[in-house]
Parts: C-alpha cells; structure tokens; sequence
C-alpha cells in the first residue's frame, strides 16, 4: 500500500466524527430515543460492536444497517438520524453495524462481517432485513447474496440506498458530482488491491451471474449521483429475475440525496420505514 494512500485514509478515519455531519436537518422521529446498546457479535474475523436502537423493550424483529464511508471511514454514527427514525416509525429493533475498514482490513472481510452479524441476529429465528447506504448499500446488497447462497438466513428485505453495486469498474476522470474519480480510485487500491476480487460478486453484486432468489428490495438511487446506474441497473436485473423491487429515483439530487432535498425525504423515508415494517413485522 501506498504510505500516502495510508495517511490520507487514517486521517479520514480519525476525522470522520467531526467531518460527516449529514443528515442532521433529518431527524423526523426518534430523537426521544435512549442510546443504543452496544453488544458484541462474533463473526470469521472476530467479534464486532453493533449498536442496538430499540423503540420498546422485549423482543422485536430487526433491521441491520450498515452505515456509508467508502470502506474507508468507520463511523457508525454517521447514520444515527436513519437508525432513530426507522426504529421509531418502523417499530423494529435497528442493528447499526460497526464493522471494520481499510486499512486495518481488506475486502473481503467488511462483507463477511456484515452478513455473520445479520445471520447471528437470525439464528434464533427472528425476522431480519438488511440494508444500508453508498458502500453499505453495497454491503447490503452482498449480504442478501452470501445469506442466499450459504442458506445461513433468509432475509425479508434489502434496502439499497445509493448503493456502489460495482467496484470493478474504472472511474473516467471527469466524472461530476459529489464521489471523484479519485476517492473511488482510493478505494479500490485500499480495501481492493486486488484488481481480481473487484469483480466478485460479493464485492460487486451487479456482476452476480444469478439473482433469483433473493429478498424483496427497496432501491433507492439519485439523479446526478455518479452511482445511479449501477442502482438502476441492479433494481431492473432484480426485476427481471423475478424478485420484487422498489424502486425510487430522487430527481435534481447528486449522492447526498436525502439532505439535499429534505422536503422530498420525508417521503421517502416514511416509504422506506413502511416498507421495512411490512417485510419484518406483516
């Protein structure tokens, strides 16, 4: 690994908490809610923090959330707004993942660890469903694979926010909007050095040969968002596959979809949140 591709990607991770502050002007519901429990759930590589947000005591099915960062930035609350508002209106138990990322790690072991945490919290038989944002999309979307095709749990939904869905491809200088050419670049030499596994498709799911199978999804993508036809393009190979699909297309917006337009968010996010109470409590 490069020594300036370290330092740049260290210093993001020691950062994070004070840089990415979105989603603050999106906290419809939830803010009444009392901190997360935190608990420790084993996986392949080790037990990993998840930060459980419960709406009520007792047990409750449960949506796993994996947070964004680009594998680069370990930040789970980051996405606290997301994680308050889907318990709260939802009425789930929400599982806000604290895996690990480049470069203490390298790919696989993200994806490895989100499914082991969502098939832990399935093992007893409680309803999960899966989902997360840009790189957790992504996560999201290979978990459903790894959970289909270990048979480890079945999964009642993927939610699929802005999701990467190819690692593989290169990035064209000149690209606009809010992801560069150069920070996916960073990436792919970080948590991918190895060019071959960019385009497994637990690492980029839109490469999977076969998507039967697979969960209920709500996808949701951006207009101007770089990432937008790897979403579009996924939500209609799901569609075409049988699986059904939500699919849900924010207009005038790059990747920050939801807080660049916080008056079309409340819909969405009440779309979302129903949708993830119908997969998980019917």
């Amino acid at each position: 690994m490069r020594l300036g591709d370290r330092l740049r990607v260290e210093m993001m991770r020691a950062t994070a908490r004070w840089t990415v502050s979105y989603g603050d002007d999106l906290r419809f519901a939830g803010r009444d809610l009392p901190a997360p429990q935190r608990v420790r759930i084993q996986t392949r590589h080790g037990k990993v923090p998840v930060h459980l947000y419960r709406p009520a005591p007792g047990p409750l099915p449960v949506h796993v959330h994996l947070h964004g960062g680009a594998f680069l930035m370990r930040h789970p609350a980051m996405d606290d707004w997301w994680c308050r508002y889907v318990a709260a209106v939802a009425g789930v138990v929400v599982a806000n993942v604290d895996f690990e990322v480049a470069p203490r790690v390298a790919y696989p072991v993200a994806q490895h660890r989100a499914h082991d945490v969502a098939a832990a919290l399935a093992a007893d038989g409680t309803p999960v469903s899966v989902g997360g944002f840009s790189s957790g999309g992504g996560l999201a979307a290979s978990v459903a694979l790894q959970a289909r095709d270990a048979g480890s749990f079945d999964p009642t939904l993927q939610v699929l926010g802005i999701p990467a869905l190819d690692l593989s491809a290169e990035p064209r200088d000149g690209d606009p909007g809010m992801i560069s050419p150069e920070l996916r670049r960073l990436v792919r030499r970080v948590y991918l050095p190895d060019p071959a596994t960019r385009r497994e498709p637990y690492a980029s799911p839109l490469l999977a040969r076969d998507l039967t199978g697979l969960p209920p999804a709500v996808v949701l993508t951006a207009e101007h968002d770089v990432l937008r036809a790897e979403g579009d393009a996924y939500a209609h190979r799901l569609r075409a596959s049988g699986v059904r699909v939500v699919h849900d297309i924010t207009p005038g917006v790059d990747h920050y979809f939801l807080t660049e337009d916080p008056v079309r968010a409340r819909t969405t996010m009440a779309m979302v949140a129903t949708e993830i109470r119908g997969a998980l409590l019917g």
